[in-house]
């Protein structure tokens, strides 16, 4: 394959000008997109640490993959709440799930009806600790249900899918959103035909996260769910509730999240957030025709709610506003 390469940065090899760049410059947002087209294998997505590619000096083959599909190496912030065809609220009727199981609900129906045979989505461990992976099957997808708060290798897990799949479903945040539509260019991730984009206003490193809550007294084995509503961070154990102003955990936030604008995942084809809708549902955004399609069966499956657009344009406009570009 012959592609014209980016012009490089520093003198060295391409992962080298990566590093500078985008990832020790604070700019990288951690969606791993560089790992899903490493020919070398070499490049680590860990929920607890920046990118890296341990001995790239020697194993990097300075193909320049990594610069060339990195979302952030010419980076055009995306923001507000983009084009889309319609809003509307929902809550599953047969899914639980984080503000009622929507997001499991359409890669469910995705399945069912043949629109996908396959999706990335993040699943975790006992500790809460991220894991991607690929499901097939509604009972997979139920076990993955869920928001976790920090950084998944779902990139490396879409790499696999595009060779084991002909229709691929994606769930992530709006960087990784980005990174799909960039791998895009290569016909292999093609095969992406679903990808399904999550309001957010940042992610946290997973070790970060631990180390914060274990101060407030509370270890991850015991946690039943996290969550972000109405400016507090919550979290259940033992079936009761304990919450913090999110401002407690601004420290923590890393700087790649803050470079980012893009608040509702505008390159999706479909994004989901609870901002906006009443409690228990989620704010439905379809952007696109294969999102139009999944709608008409959502909307005569769920329970549907009234959408405040108010709340939602406040933090696209406030997750503009803080950006650091």
């Amino acid at each position: 394959m012959r592609v014209k390469l980016p012009k490089k940065f520093v003198e060295g090899k391409y992962f080298l000008n990566l590093k500078v760049k985008v990832i020790d410059s604070g700019l990288c947002s951690h969606c791993g997109t560089c790992s899903a087209v490493c020919p070398a294998y070499g490049i680590v997505v860990d929920p607890s640490k920046p990118i890296d590619f341990p001995g790239w000096e020697e194993d990097c083959i300075d193909c320049g993959m990594c610069v060339r599909f990195c979302p952030r190496w010419d980076y055009d912030p995306k923001e507000g709440l983009g084009e889309y065809h319609e809003i509307f609220s929902a809550k599953s009727k047969r899914f639980e799930g984080q503000d009622g199981g929507i997001v499991t609900e359409i890669l469910a129906i995705a399945l069912e009806e043949g629109i996908i045979d396959r999706a990335v989505v993040v699943g975790r461990d006992e500790l809460w600790r991220p894991v991607a992976r690929i499901v097939t099957g509604v009972e997979e997808l139920e076990e993955c249900a869920g928001t976790k708060y920090s950084f998944s290798p779902s990139m490396l897990e879409l790499r696999k899918a595009i060779f084991r799949g002909k229709r691929i479903g994606f769930v992530g945040t709006p960087c990784m959103v980005s990174g799909v539509r960039s791998l895009q260019r290569l016909k292999s991730f093609r095969n992406v035909v679903l990808v399904v984009g999550l309001f957010c206003m940042e992610n946290f490193y997973y070790e970060a996260l631990v180390e914060f809550l274990r101060e407030k007294g509370i270890e991850m084995r015991n946690v039943e769910k996290l969550g972000i509503r109405k400016g507090r961070f919550f979290v259940m154990i033992d079936g009761e509730e304990r919450s913090f102003p999110v401002k407690e955990l601004e420290s923590l936030v890393p700087s790649g999240c803050k470079r980012c604008k893009d608040f509702t995942a505008v390159e999706s084809d479909v994004s989901v957030g609870s901002v906006g809708s009443p409690d228990g549902y989620s704010t439905v955004v379809i952007r696109t025709e294969i999102g139009r399609k999944i709608a008409e069966i959502l909307k005569e499956r769920c329970e549907l709610g009234e959408v405040n657009l108010k709340p939602i344009e406040k933090l696209c406009k406030m997750k503009a506003e803080r950006c650091e570009v």
